[in-house]
C-alpha cells in the first residue's frame, strides 16, 4: 500500500537536499571559475571545447562526493561541512596540477588543448571519487 504521509514526507526531504545540492555545486562552479587564471565562461562562449572539459571535469568531480555526503551525513551542519571540505579538495588538486605538473595549464586550455583538458578533467573526476570513497560514517 502506498503511504502517502510518508511520501510526502521524503519528497520534503528529497527537494530540501536536492535545492540545497545544487545551490552548492552552483557555488562552486563559481568560486572554481574565479580562482582559475583563465575566463572559462568566457571561452566557452567562443567555442573552447577544453575549458568546457575542465569545467566540467571539475564539476563532476566535486558533485560525486557531494552525493557521497548526502548519503553519510545526518544534518544540515554536518552536509555543509563535508560539501565545503570537498569543494576545497578539488580546488587545491587545480592548484596542485598547475603548480607540479602543468604550470602552463592555463594558456594550453586557452589555446584549446583538449589533451590537457582531458588529462585535468580526469584528475578532477578521480579526486572526486577518492573523496567521495572517504566520506564514510
Amino acid at each position: 500500500m502506498f503511504d502517502t504521509a510518508a511520501f510526502v514526507s521524503g519528497a520534503l526531504y528529497f527537494l530540501l537536499a536536492f535545492v540545497i545540492s545544487g545551490l552548492f555545486a552552483l557555488a562552486f562552479k563559481y568560486v572554481y571559475q574565479w580562482i582559475t587564471p583563465h575566463n572559462e565562461k568566457q571561452l566557452i562562449r567562443e567555442g573552447n571545447t577544453a575549458a568546457a572539459i575542465v569545467l566540467g571535469g571539475a564539476i563532476i568531480g566535486y558533485v560525486i562526493p557531494l552525493a557521497s555526503a548526502l548519503t553519510q551525513t545526518h544534518s544540515l551542519p554536518e552536509f555543509v561541512a563535508w560539501a565545503l571540505l570537498a569543494g576545497v579538495i578539488q580546488i587545491a588538486a587545480f592548484w596542485i596540477v598547475r603548480q607540479v605538473a602543468l604550470r602552463d595549464v592555463s594558456a594550453r586550455i586557452e589555446r584549446g588543448e583538449a589533451a590537457v583538458a582531458v588529462y585535468l578533467a580526469a584528475i578532477s573526476v578521480a579526486v572526486g571519487i577518492l573523496n567521495a570513497a572517504c566520506m564514510t560514517s
